[in-house]
């Protein structure tokens, strides 16, 4: 049996002291934040690690929490190069 799709969306603000959960879900729900990003233009980046954590209870809005800094870190230096280029 194959693993369930899990996706997320974060987002930083230099207003808040870490990036937030804007949204995550499982299976179907994980296609269609998928397909909503992709629509929306935004960059969508697979990983499977992070997407591990940030499905450990956090709920929509929560600050990622520190353990999950460094991973969520990559995303975003990731995302906003490939926006700047």
């Amino acid at each position: 049996m194959g693993r369930t799709k899990l996706a997320s969306a974060i987002a930083y603000s230099p207003d808040d002291p870490a990036p937030r959960l804007l949204v995550s879900g499982r299976g179907r729900d994980a296609d269609r934040i998928i397909a909503l990003a992709e629509e929306a233009g935004i960059r969508v980046v697979e990983d499977t690690a992070l997407a591990v954590l940030l499905d450990t209870g956090l709920k929509t809005g929560d600050l990622i929490p520190v353990w999950c800094w460094e991973a969520a870190a990559k995303i975003l230096a990731f995302v906003f190069t490939k926006e700047k280029k």
